[in-house]
């Protein structure tokens, strides 16, 4: 009979390998009950535990360290839940923040696996790549990439938000986007269109404009042009509050003459009257995910396992920021009359 292996308890006991695992190196997350049947059934079978020297090393969180504002939040819950899950299964973790490819091309030296957050440059993932250790991404990955990912469900937003909107009556609807260039946000964008043309008298307007003062001037521009939409959505909270805050500063009703709808279920979303309806993004679920799939990639090191894609599905958050669509829809410079 070959060398027994960590498969060989989990099908002998019917348990996981991962409980297996859990339970021969001493980590929690196993009750006393199970971590004794394991051992048991590894002695009656005659199991040779590993060397400490051939024990997991530290898994590696590397995140980009050019963050804008808009997504320091997200950043922070992604953290906060690889580290949770991490404690959880007794698994150490560094926390590094660099765009350096040299710099994670020292780290993998050491390294059991590397959660990757952020847009990396194109060196720094053919360095993980061929180093061989196990890697999973939180980050846009380029069509039929071979890598395991974990997202979110940004185009699915769009459309759950174009949904909303038409069923409260809207049918002039802008996309806030602010500056272009962001993948997320044209995936909420080509969402909601593909909510919205399942309506013929629905129409949607994309207002695209530098973030610093520009909200108004590309609203006067769609007024101009004769157009006067009832909602937005919001391509992140940031930008819904700045919409919100300067729509009541020109007399606007929120959510009477106006509905907002934002993305992220952020700080923001709470911060201002009235509450923001918006699109609660999992963030702590996703990297306590990304951890969790990580794990299971180092255990099937060496398995032809296919790269897999995990999405964590946001949730819609309905607070006073939108309403039914007004009979009329005002424009700026109008005086509300009554």
């Amino acid at each position: 009979m070959g060398r027994i292996t960590l498969q060989d308890i989990a099908n002998h006991t019917g348990l996981s390998k991962f409980a297996v695992s859990c339970s021969l190196s001493g980590k929690p997350g196993v009750s006393e009950a199970t971590r004794k049947r394991v051992e048991d059934a590894a002695a009656k079978l005659g199991y040779l535990r590993q060397k400490p020297a051939e024990e997991p090393r530290e898994i590696t969180l590397i995140f980009h360290d050019r963050v804008d504002a808009v997504s320091y939040e997200l950043r922070t819950m992604l953290q906060d839940g690889m580290q949770r899950e991490a404690h959880r299964l007794g698994q150490p973790v560094r926390l590094q923040w660099t765009h350096d490819a040299n710099r994670v091309e020292s780290m993998v030296k050491d390294s059991a696996g590397i959660i990757l957050v952020g847009p990396h440059e194109q060196r720094t993932l053919d360095i993980l790549a061929l180093s061989g250790v196990p890697v999973v991404r939180l980050g846009w990955v380029t069509p039929l990439e071979q890598a395991d990912h974990v997202g979110g469900t940004d185009h699915e937003a769009g459309i759950a938000v174009g949904d909303y909107l038409i069923g409260l009556g809207h049918r002039d609807i802008a996309f806030v986007q602010g500056e272009e260039g962001y993948r997320g946000r044209m995936e909420r964008y080509r969402g909601l269109r593909e909510s919205l043309e399942q309506y013929p008298d629905a129409r949607l307007h994309d207002l695209r404009f530098e973030e610093d003062g520009g909200f108004i001037p590309a609203l006067q521009s769609l007024h101009d042009a004769g157009i006067g939409p009832t909602a937005l959505f919001c391509a992140h909270d940031g930008l819904a509050l700045t919409a919100v805050s300067e729509l009541l500063a020109r007399g606007y009703r929120i959510p009477e003459d106006m509905s907002v709808v934002g993305f992220g279920d952020f700080s923001a979303a709470t911060q201002i009257s009235p509450q923001l309806t918006t699109i609660k993004v999992q963030g702590v679920e996703m990297g306590a995910t990304a951890m969790r799939l990580l794990l299971e990639r180092i255990e099937t090191k060496g398995q032809s396992v296919l790269a897999r894609r995990i999405l964590i599905a946001s949730t819609f958050v309905e607070r006073r920021s939108s309403g039914p669509a007004p009979k009329q829809p005002k424009r700026l410079g109008e005086t509300k009359v009554g």
